[in-house]
């Protein structure tokens, strides 16, 4: 009998990958500084590998003022042009420039509902939606709830946040539990 832990595959062997499952993919998050980080990281990643970002982490933390929602939303030129030039991050100028206009977005919003976990936690009632997935290519890519919860954040002002990211972003938060059955995380998170 093996001891080996069973775990969701798309993290295969990778360290970092497996330690960002064991670790956070999933868990539920009510923390509104946390929400922001992901925030920036989910859109920032369109188009490109979780495992790219994941690796730059660190370096949008020290670019994005520790994901410090109220310094972002008043960065300005100078700050754009440092962001380019920042070889630790993905340089493009469009989510560089959404990571602001959404960080003004994500403000309003906690400004509106008391906090942005109030709003996103709201469409769900405040419960993890709670998946019984057996094979990881049962997993949607986005679904109802991520159309409506990207179509509101768009009609808010937010950029770079379609389904697929929101839905990304969701699972990431652990709003959703799409841990296979079979995955040590998946009763742990539900």
């Amino acid at each position: 009998m093996s001891n080996k832990l069973i775990r969701c595959s798309w993290c295969g062997e990778d360290k970092d990958y497996q330690s960002y499952h064991d670790r956070e993919w999933g868990v539920p998050c009510r923390d509104d500084k946390k929400l922001f980080e992901f925030l920036i990281l989910e859109s920032a990643q369109a188009g490109l590998s979780w495992l790219t970002i994941l690796r730059k982490r660190d370096n949008y933390r020290i670019a994005f003022a520790g994901f410090d929602a109220n310094a972002v939303a008043g960065f300005g030129d100078s700050d754009i042009d440092r962001l380019m030039a920042d070889t630790g991050i993905v340089r493009n100028q469009l989510k560089i420039k959404s990571a602001i206009s959404n960080a003004q977005a994500f403000l309003r919003i906690q400004a509106e509902k008391g906090s942005f976990s109030n709003y996103l936690w709201g469409f769900v009632n405040n419960r993890t939606i709670v998946n019984g997935w057996t094979s990881e290519d049962q997993i949607p890519v986005f679904t109802k709830l991520s159309d409506r919860i990207s179509k509101d954040m768009k009609d808010r002002g937010f950029k770079f946040f379609g389904t697929t990211i929101c839905y990304a972003y969701l699972q990431a938060m652990g709003v959703v539990n799409d841990h296979i059955v079979d995955c040590f995380r998946y009763s742990a998170d539900s």
